[in-house]
């Protein structure tokens, strides 16, 4: 039953849990009761809303920095995340595989501000050896929602 709970509220959060109870057969009790469980958990980690911000009158700069860190002893890259994350301008810290270590996504309100917080904050660390930084230009589809303009279906309408 997690796992269709999990799967119905990752894309809804907003769903009533009458709603979801129907949907799963189950009882509301029993559902709210599962959903109390699995925040309890940290299973459930938060509830967010989704914006497109191209749509508002609000600027945002959203940036993907690539991180390369030497883990010092006893401080392996768990610490060093928790040290990256901690920052209020950062949005995501994930550990990666491949060319570099960590993918941090940062938000700001200009360019210079990101630039600002690479320069100042995130490149001094003692264990990053280098960082690049890639600006976000258009956000097609985010969360698995499309973001940009319906296409309009150009197909001919046939009717009988």
């Amino acid at each position: 039953m997690r796992e269709k709970i999990l799967a119905i509220i990752e894309k809804n959060s907003r769903i009533d849990i009458k709603d979801l109870a129907v949907l799963l057969g189950e009882s509301e009790i029993s559902i709210a009761n599962e959903i109390a469980e699995m925040e309890k958990e940290r299973i459930i980690c938060g509830y967010h809303t989704l914006i497109n911000w191209d749509n508002t009158s609000d600027e945002k700069v959203v940036a993907l920095i690539e991180v390369k860190v030497t883990p010092q002893r006893g401080m392996g890259f768990d610490k060093i995340a928790e040290r990256i994350y901690q920052y209020n301008e950062v949005d995501a810290v994930y550990l990666m595989s491949g060319a570099f270590d960590f993918t941090v996504f940062i938000e700001g309100r200009t360019m210079r501000q990101v630039a600002q917080f690479v320069s100042d904050k995130l490149s001094p660390m003692e264990s990053v050896l280098s960082t690049a930084t890639h600006f976000v230009l258009k956000k097609y589809k985010d969360h698995g929602t499309v973001l940009a303009g319906e296409t309009p279906d150009e197909r001919m309408l046939i009717t009988p």
